[in-house]
């Protein structure tokens, strides 16, 4: 099938470029010369929409194996292609856990005709318990290049040397949430003067910067490559700014719901404000917004984590922790627009995470509407779960079409 994208005007990390014409001729985009032949199976007058790169998320969570009832992988594949992702890490926290060449094949199969491409983070840990280490040399000869423990951080750090020490054998790549989880112990939001007001237990931003501190000085000792996902204080991004300019293989990604919510907004409890690493202080936010923009954090997250609706609507404190955060993506990207500037976000999404991963992303491209609007319901969302403080809410920016390694979508909707 050929398309004919007329008058799109496309993003990159430099600016947005002039309308122009694009032609899909089924494998590949490419700007069209003025004599060239624009006759396609498919015309769009694009004039209001933009276009970029195919996006990629560094994570992602569904439910299958075992926690079917809060995402398939079916469904995670759906809204990752409804929400303009043409690449995505799949974190290992199912049950069982991704652990095995067994699990991995499992998903590696259950994947492999997905429109978006899936990369799998396997299990570094056993069960994630931070103790025995997985077959790390094994699943790598099954073709797995990430590994982490997902959403369950690597405290110990005994095995932490270990680990960095087995990657190197292959260059392989460890990702890690890092935060001291007995620092973290029953806390429910940000420690701070709202989470006393509203009489919870804190998590102190120092949890997280202990964490990164001493994994850096880890690595420093050991060498290896670290990315530290969905970071969330000032010194966490000093830290990593520190240690990228003393020539450390470190990188990091945020998550775009930690730039568009505060601590205070807690006030009315609602659990789906209820995620891990909490929502932090204005000050915090604002380191987060300059090591977006200088560079130390190099790609933005959706951190999508379906929860079953009993799990969110209970009390605060006995609330699960995440947030969906696909296809709620965009509108978000809409509402930082403004302050960041699109070249720079879509920088977050492409090239950013393209380095992270070693891959390319050449041959992928995702249109959208930055103006249209739509509403966030039971007919439109395409995951199980609805644990997103957007849904039942009008919101402003829609994915228009696809494209990713030759497969063209239209996203109706």
């Amino acid at each position: 099938m050929t398309v004919l994208f007329k008058s799109l005007r496309v993003i990159d990390p430099h600016g947005i470029q002039d309308a122009a014409d694009y032609f899909f001729n089924g494998s590949d985009i490419k700007p069209v010369m003025d004599s060239e032949n624009k006759e396609a199976d498919l015309t769009i007058e694009a004039g209001d929409f933009l276009a970029s790169q195919g996006w990629i998320d560094l994570r992602c969570l569904a439910g299958e194996p075992g926690l079917e009832s809060k995402e398939t992988l079916e469904s995670l594949g759906e809204s990752l292609k409804v929400s303009g992702f043409s690449q995505a890490v799949l974190l290992p926290n199912t049950q069982p856990v991704v652990q095995s060449k067994n699990e991995a094949e499992f998903i590696k199969n259950k994947t492999k005709d997905f429109f978006t491409t899936i990369h799998l983070q396997a299990a570094v840990t056993k069960d994630t318990l931070g103790e025995d280490l997985t077959e790390i040399l094994d699943l790598h000869h099954n073709g797995v290049k990430l590994f982490g423990d997902g959403l369950v951080p690597l405290s110990n750090s005994d095995r932490l040397m270990k680990i960095l020490q087995y990657l190197q054998k292959f260059n392989g790549l460890l990702f890690d949430q890092a935060y001291d989880p007995l620092l973290a112990l029953f806390g429910q939001m940000h420690e701070g003067p709202v989470s006393t007001q509203l009489g919870m237990k804190g998590i102190p931003s120092l949890a997280e910067e202990v964490a990164i501190q001493k994994n850096i000085e880890i690595l420093k000792y050991t060498g290896g490559r670290i990315h530290f996902q969905t970071i969330s204080t000032a010194k966490a991004v000093d830290y990593i700014r520190l240690a990228k300019k003393e020539g450390l293989r470190v990188t990091a990604d945020v998550s775009l719901y930690q730039l568009l919510f505060l601590d205070e907004d807690l006030k009315a409890f609602d659990a789906n404000l209820k995620v891990n690493p909490p929502f932090r202080t204005s000050s915090e936010r604002a380191a987060l917004i300059e090591g977006l923009k200088d560079g130390t954090i190099d790609a933005i997250v959706s951190n999508h984590q379906p929860v079953d609706f009993d799990q969110k609507h209970m009390e605060f404190d006995l609330a699960a922790f995440g947030m969906a955060g696909l296809q709620t993506f965009l509108p978000g990207l809409v509402k930082l627009s403004e302050e960041l500037g699109w070249p720079l976000l879509i920088q977050k999404l492409t090239e950013g995470p393209s380095k992270v991963l070693s891959v390319s992303n050449a041959k992928s491209f995702t249109v959208f509407d930055p103006k249209e609007a739509w509403t966030y319901h039971l007919k439109s969302n395409r995951s199980l779960s609805s644990n997103s403080p957007w849904f039942g809410k009008t919101l402003t920016g829609k994915v228009k079409y696809v494209i990713n390694q030759g497969k063209f979508e239209q996203i109706d909707g």
